[in-house]
């Protein structure tokens, strides 16, 4: 597998796919420091889930697909590309202004893709976004590499379940665990849905009892 030596780490409440586009707005001193570095340099940084506290030991390296806008105290506004997974093995603080860390690059194991898996998935996320009230469009799907990653990140997940995603090293594990958790939330939200469909349908509560005169 492949390492990288003194990867710049940018620490957040959030968890970047391969291949996802990602807004920051940059205003602390050593998230100047590291974006002037990757810009000057041509190099990624590494992307990583934090909870304030603790770090997850896999992230994403993003690359600056293009500086949106520099302000005059030093604040910008950027637009980051994911590319590859990286598990982290070494940190260091006293290398730059930011974390830094030497990291081993993830690659998936090689297995194909069952496409009756793929057209499940699909079917069920299409489901999803028309209950969420989203428009469906099926070129989502077409000629993706990595679906899953493009499932997860509008699959109604939360944090740490996006982070699963992230860690899962074959694609039919990540297909799998949507499956399972779309079949979990998409008949409590067709639930919601029903309820709220009632009510507006009733104007109100029909055995809710009269208030007191």
């Amino acid at each position: 597998m492949d390492s990288i030596d003194s990867l710049p780490l940018f620490p957040l409440s959030l968890v970047l796919y391969p291949s996802e586009t990602l807004s920051l707005h940059i205003f602390e001193e050593r998230y100047k420091a590291l974006t002037a570095y990757c810009l000057e340099h041509d190099v990624s940084f590494g992307v990583v889930r934090t909870d304030g506290e603790t770090w997850a030991d896999v992230g994403t390296t993003a690359r600056i697909d293009r500086v949106v806008k520099q302000y005059d105290d030093g604040r910008s506004d950027i637009v980051v590309q994911g590319e590859e997974r990286y598990r982290i093995d070494t940190v260091h603080s006293d290398q730059a202004s930011y974390y830094t860390a030497d990291v081993t690059v993830i690659e998936d194991e090689e297995t194909s893709v069952d496409l009756d898996l793929k057209e499940r998935v699909i079917t069920q996320h299409m489901k999803l976004l028309e209950l969420a009230g989203r428009t469906v469009r099926p070129d989502l799907y077409e000629d993706v590499e990595r679906l899953s990653f493009v499932l997860a990140q509008n699959g109604a997940l939360d944090g740490d379940q996006k982070q699963e995603v992230l860690e899962r090293r074959t694609e039919n594990e990540r297909i799998r665990y949507l499956i399972r958790h779309f079949e979990s939330v998409i008949p409590q939200i067709e639930e919601q849905e029903g309820v709220r469909r009632r009510i507006r349908s009733n104007g109100h509560f029909k055995d809710f009892p009269p208030e007191e005169v």
